[in-house]
Formats: C-alpha cells, structure tokens, sequence
C-alpha cells in the first residue's frame, strides 16, 4: 500500500470508498479572485485569534484574578460554544447565505475583541468578550468551507480544502509569537490591533461577488449533481465520516494536550517551542501537497494510513529523547493530513445536504472527541506518572491508535441508513 494517485477511470474512486479520481495538477483552473481573497483572510483571521486565544488563561487568572478553577469552566464553555456551536452554521447559512454569516461571524468576533479593550479590567466583560468570539468562530469556519468549495466540482476540493487548511495553520503557528511581546505589557493595544484588523477583514468580506456566496447554502450551484452528493442511500464501504472524525480528534488531541508536559521536562521549553513551529511549518507545506494523494485513497485505507502515522508518532513520542519527540511530530503531523482532510472530503461526498451543513456536523464531531480525549487523558497520564513511567501514557495511546481502524473497519455497514445526512458528519 502506497500514497500514490489512482490511475483508474473516472468514478473508479468512489468503487474503492473514496471520493473520486484525483487529477492531475496541470487540469486544474487556477483560483478565483475571492477565493484568494478569502484564503487570504483565513490567514489573518487566525493570525489574530491566535494573538489572543492562546493567552487567555494568563489573562483571566494574573491580570483578572479569577480562580484556576473558573477560568478552566470558563474555557471549557467557550471551547463548546466553537465547537458545537457549529451544528447550527448549517441552518443559519441556509437562512441568510454565506456571505452574510461570514459578515454576522465576524461582527461577533469584532465585538468581542472590542470588548476585551474594556474587559481588561472587568472580568464579566472579558469572559462576554470570549463567548462572542467563540460564538462567531462557531459559525465562520463552516460557512468560510462552504464558500470555497460551494460550486466547485469535486475533483477540485481537495486543492481548496487544504489551502483552506494551510492558511488557518500558518496563521495559528505565527499568531503567538506575535503577540508576545504585547500580551502581558500592553493587551489593550494588542486587543485594539486585532479588532482594526478583524474590522478591516470583515470589510473585505462585504466586497464579496454576490452569486453561490449570497445565495442560501442550500442552493443550487454550479456544481452537476454528480459532483454534489451521492444518491441519497446508495451504497457506500467504510464508516461514518462523523463518527471516524470524532476518533480522529480523540486519538490527535492526547498529541495535542500533553506534550507539553512531557516533553518539557526531558528535553526543555525552546525545544518543545521548535517542535510546534516545526509542526506548524510541515503541516502547511505537506498539506496541500499530499492533498491529490489523500482525496485518490479509498476510505479504509486513508483510515490505516492515518492511524498508523499516528500510532508510530506515539510510539517515537514514547522512546523519548530529542530525535524520538522530533520525529513522533511529524509521523502525527502526517496522520492529521490524511484522516481530517480525508474525512472532510468522505462528508461532503456522502452527504446531499448543504457543505456548511456538512461543515458544521464536522465541527461538532471535532469538539465531542476533543473533549472525550481531555477526559480520558487526564486520568489516563495521572495514572501514569503514578504508576512512576510517564511512557506508559504514550503506550497506551499507541495502542488505541493501532485499534480504532481495527474496530470501525469491522463496523463497515452494507448501506448508510440515514442516507447520507446524519451520517455524514
């Protein structure tokens, strides 16, 4: 089994689980000028929430004086609110178009870093602020998906969704060295900058060609029907595309939580600072490079491919050492490749409902295994150090990552029973 592209005659993908034949890149038009634009703003959206967000905690609890254990429940909701919050971007678009929830979602993200201005020194202002910004992310990221890939044929979402993908990494691996040197000595001309700049941003927006934008998610495109959606019912190999990405997150986000904690302390902080921004660097360059490569697998194998990338970088995690934490980032950062553009792609092909529909159950699926992944890991890595071996933790994650393929290819129905809407994540 390799990561080569299918040669098969058009629809040979779709026989293998897939989403179709990936084409060459010579057949591909180039992107228009609002999509640019938009990845464009993907970039310094997240360039600016991630001048913030990640800084939260600090602010809430030295500047604000709020408890640990607040300001963990504090961002414990707001976490939900962007996530599951998600479920109703499908129904909001397909009410007002996805221009204007973009523009709706970034009037709550501009209102809430405005509020921050003041909040600095009022802590029901500062946790209001937060909840209007996770609110308005719950509801930009399916519509700005559903904007780039509504009316494009099939063949051409792999391109866009990982440009989409690399522009929201880049902006998230540059955001928190920005700020800094702002966010403990001047916060509120750090909260002032990101608010001119999600204001200007949101301008652009306004400017947007009206067309597939404007019209309602559920509307028709340019896209032939072919290119939308299977037969609602028809048979397809593999497993819900939601319940895979719920996995996915789960298995990912121990990565994610706790290598900080481990790693630190063997290696040290400036090193575990150049393994994310290593990570952040390969994830934006590799994406859209193994995007044709990903979208040609079928749907099993992207799912043993993921998992295996992701049970080995646990496995090097474990062995420790500065190589072994090296390169246990880049085998994860492969497997988050594969499986979250792969189950992306497997949604939107299953699904007849609207992409930003499809996009919002994503999200959801995303936060219902983030948050199984922080209960679980924290017991889990309790038990571990006190049983005196930090790498039993990273053991027992291996394990579950060489499982989870095992156990939902087992699960492999002989037809969707919801016909593709609530199954397809």
């Amino acid at each position: 089994m390799s990561l080569r592209r299918a040669d098969g005659a058009p629809g040979a993908g779709a026989d293998r689980g897939g989403t179709g034949r990936a084409p060459g890149r010579r057949g591909h038009p180039p992107l228009t000028g609002p999509q640019r634009f938009l990845l464009g703003g993907s970039f310094l959206i997240t360039l600016g929430s991630f001048a913030v967000l990640p800084y939260m905690s600090v602010l809430l609890h030295q500047r604000l004086g709020l408890g640990l254990g607040t300001v963990g429940f504090v961002l414990a909701v707001a976490s939900l609110i962007q996530f599951a919050g998600g479920a109703v971007a499908g129904p909001v678009t397909g009410r007002i178009g996805l221009r204007r929830a973009m523009l709706l979602a970034l009037g709550l993200r501009t209102a809430g870093f405005a509020a921050f201005v003041p909040g600095l020194t009022s802590p029901v202002l500062a946790v209001g602020a937060l909840l209007l910004v996770s609110a308005g992310a719950a509801l930009y990221l399916p519509a700005n998906k559903a904007y780039l890939v509504e009316g494009a044929p099939e063949a051409r979402r792999p391109r866009l969704l990982s440009a989409s993908g690399s522009a929201f990494n880049a902006g998230m691996a540059l955001g928190p060295p920005a700020a800094a040197p702002l966010v403990m000595g001047s916060p509120g001309v750090l909260f002032s900058c990101v608010t001119v700049l999600f204001a200007l941003v949101g301008a652009g927006h306004a400017l947007l060609p009206a067309g597939v934008a404007d019209r309602p998610a559920g509307g028709s495109s340019a896209a032939p029907a072919a290119d939308r959606a299977p037969e609602a019912g028809a048979p397809r190999p593999g497993p819900s595309p939601f319940v895979v990405t719920v996995l996915s997150v789960y298995a990912f986000m121990f990565f994610q939580h706790y290598l900080a904690l481990y790693a630190v302390p063997r290696t040290s902080a400036a090193f575990y600072g150049a393994v994310l921004t290593g990570y952040a660097a390969l994830l934006v360059v590799a994406q859209p490079l193994l995007a044709e490569r990903v979208a040609a697998l079928g749907y099993p194998a992207a799912l043993r491919w993921g998992f295996g990338a992701m049970a080995a970088g646990m496995a090097a995690i474990g062995a420790g050492g500065h190589v072994g934490i090296a390169a246990g980032g880049a085998l994860l950062c492969l497997g988050e490749i594969v499986l979250f553009l792969k189950n992306d792609l497997e949604a939107l092909a299953r699904s007849s409902a609207a992409p930003a529909s499809v996009f919002g159950r994503q999200r959801l699926a995303a936060g219902i295994g983030a948050f199984a992944s922080g209960v679980v890991g924290g017991q889990l890595y309790g038990a571990a150090e006190s049983a005196g071996s930090a790498r039993a933790f990273w053991a027992a994650v291996c394990l579950q990552c060489l499982l989870l393929p095992v156990f939902l290819l087992r699960r492999r129905p002989a037809r969707d029973p919801e016909g593709s809407r609530a199954g397809a994540g």
